[in-house]
C-alpha cells in the first residue's frame, strides 16, 4: 500500500475501539506515525501490536480526557515523541439517554466535557504545532449534531457545539493554513452505545430498527468513516475547511420514524 504519509504525524482520541481505532489502522497502513489516546491499556497495547505490524511508530497515550491535566498532556507526551502533529482527529465521545425534563446537571456536564471542551482543549494545545506544519483538525461528530432527536438531549447539544467549533476554528485558521473539518456519522457499529447503558439485547434490536431509518437500509462500519477522515486530512482534501460531512446512509436528510 502507498505510504503517502510517511512523515506524518496523527493524534488519535479514542483510539481504543470504534472510528478511532479505524482511524489509526487507516492512517498506519499510510504509514503516518499514530498517537493514539485512550483509558484501556489493554486494548492500547492491542492496537499498538496492529499499528506496528503494519510497519508505522505507536505511541500509547493513556488519558481521561475529562481531566484537564491529562488533556493537556497528551498534546505534550505526542510532540516530545514525535516532534510535532500534522494531523489531529478529535474521536474520542460518550453517550446517554436524558430528555430536557430528566437530564440531570452532572449528566449534562460529563457529556459537554467529553465530547466538546476535550476536542476545545486539544485543539487550542495542539495549534502551535500543527500550525507550523501547516497541518490539520478532523472532529468526529454525529448526525445528531445537524438533526434533532428526542431522549438524547445532551448529546446532540455536544454535537451541534461541536460542529459549531469545527466552523468557527475553521475560519479563524484558515489565513494561517490550518483546515478543520468534521464528519456527521449516523449510526455506525461500535461501542458507544453499550457503554451508554444499552445491554446487548437492545443494541442488537437498535441496530436492526436503524437499517428501517436510513435510507440505504444498513448502519455504518467504522472503516467506513475512516476512510473520510482519511480524506479529509490528506492533500486531496486541500481546498476543505469549515465542513461538516454527512456521513451515514442517508439519515439526515429524513424526518423522524
Amino acid at each position: 500500500m502507498e505510504k503517502d504519509l510517511a512523515n506524518k504525524v496523527l493524534l488519535v482520541t479514542g483510539a481504543t475501539s470504534g472510528i478511532g481505532k479505524a482511524t489509526a489502522l487507516r492512517f498506519a497502513q499510510a504509514g503516518a506515525s499514530i498517537a493514539a489516546v485512550g483509558r484501556d491499556q489493554r486494548a492500547l497495547l492491542e492496537l499498538q501490536n496492529q499499528v506496528e505490524s503494519a510497519g508505522a511508530q505507536f505511541l500509547s497515550v493513556p488519558a481521561d480526557l475529562s481531566l484537564e491535566g491529562e488533556t493537556e498532556s497528551v498534546v505534550a507526551k505526542t510532540v516530545e515523541r514525535f516532534g510535532g502533529i500534522d494531523v489531529l482527529v478529535n474521536s474520542a465521545g460518550h453517550i446517554s439517554s436524558g430528555t430536557i425534563e430528566h437530564t440531570s446537571l452532572s449528566a449534562w456536564d460529563s457529556m459537554l466535557e467529553i465530547n466538546l471542551r476535550a476536542p476545545f482543549v486539544l485543539i487550542q494545545k495542539a495549534l502551535p504545532t500543527i500550525i507550523k506544519r501547516r497541518g490539520n483538525i478532523v472532529n468526529v461528530s454525529s448526525v445528531t449534531g445537524l438533526r434533532a432527536f428526542p431522549g438524547v438531549l445532551a448529546y446532540c447539544v455536544s454535537k451541534a457545539g461541536l460542529d459549531q467549533l469545527t466552523r468557527c476554528a475553521a475560519l479563524e485558521l484558515a489565513a494561517q493554513g490550518v483546515r478543520v473539518n468534521a464528519v456527521n456519522p449516523g449510526v455506525v457499529v461500535t461501542e458507544i452505545h453499550k457503554r451508554g447503558g444499552m445491554t446487548e439485547e437492545q443494541y442488537d434490536a437498535f441496530l436492526d430498527h436503524s437499517k428501517t431509518t436510513h435510507p440505504l437500509g444498513r448502519v455504518g462500519q467504522a472503516q467506513e468513516v475512516a476512510e473520510l477522515i482519511f480524506f479529509l486530512a490528506s492533500d486531496r482534501a486541500s481546498w476543505i475547511t469549515g465542513a461538516t460531512y454527512s456521513i451515514d446512509g442517508g439519515r439526515a436528510q429524513t424526518c423522524a420514524r
